[in-house]
């Protein structure tokens, strides 16, 4: 009885210790791939008003994604990084996606050269009224300059034809003041004759 139970106890054992080893080894790996993940995940802010965060799975492929928070023309830029090599990924205000090939720095360049890059084109209607604001603008301006011009120069004019309209008065008044003085004279003349004619 003593070998059955040897022969009994010894699988028995054996069945344990291989369950119980199998249990730890997957503890184990469960474990190393959430600390993993977990300390391999980061956020940070980043330029032109964004936030980048970076994470990195288990076969080593890098995930840095750069989320716009007030760009009107893109939402976000994903760098995806695969046995070296990088695929860059832009996606516009409305959903759209696109696949960039660019030497750009796209973690750090503005959005605005990004959407460039991706061919992502500003809204035209909002263009399009900034552009007639700063039309009317300059058109108010040229009218203000113009009206200010023509002004001043009727200004000047008015200021010739006045200087003008003194000397023909001045004129005037010099030639009356002659023909007085010379019909004076023939009018003392004439009175001279008369008193030579009449004794």
């Amino acid at each position: 009885m003593t070998n059955k139970l040897y022969l009994f106890t010894i699988p028995l054992i054996a069945a344990l210790g291989v369950g119980c080893a199998t249990n730890n080894v997957q503890d184990a790996n469960a474990n190393s791939t959430a600390n993993q993940t977990q300390s391999q995940a980061t956020t940070s802010p980043g330029p032109d008003n964004s936030e980048i965060s970076t994470s990195v799975d288990a076969q080593g492929n890098r995930t840095e994604t750069r989320t716009f928070k007030d760009n009107r023309r893109i939402s976000k830029v994903t760098v995806t990084t695969r046995n070296g090599v990088k695929t860059v990924k832009v996606t516009s205000r409305s959903g759209e996606e696109k696949v960039v090939d660019t030497t750009e720095d796209v973690l750090h360049a503005t959005g605005d050269k990004i959407a460039d890059a991706a061919g992502f084109v500003a809204d035209k209607s909002k263009d399009a009224v900034s552009e007639v604001g700063d039309k009317a603008e300059d058109a108010k301006d040229k009218t203000v300059s113009t009206t200010k011009k023509v002004g001043s120069e009727v200004g000047d004019k008015a200021e010739d034809v006045a200087g003008k309209t003194k000397d023909v008065g001045e004129k005037t008044v010099e030639g009356a003041k002659k023909v007085g003085a010379k019909t004076a004279e023939g009018a003392k003349k004439a009175g001279k004759a008369v008193k030579k004619v009449i004794p």
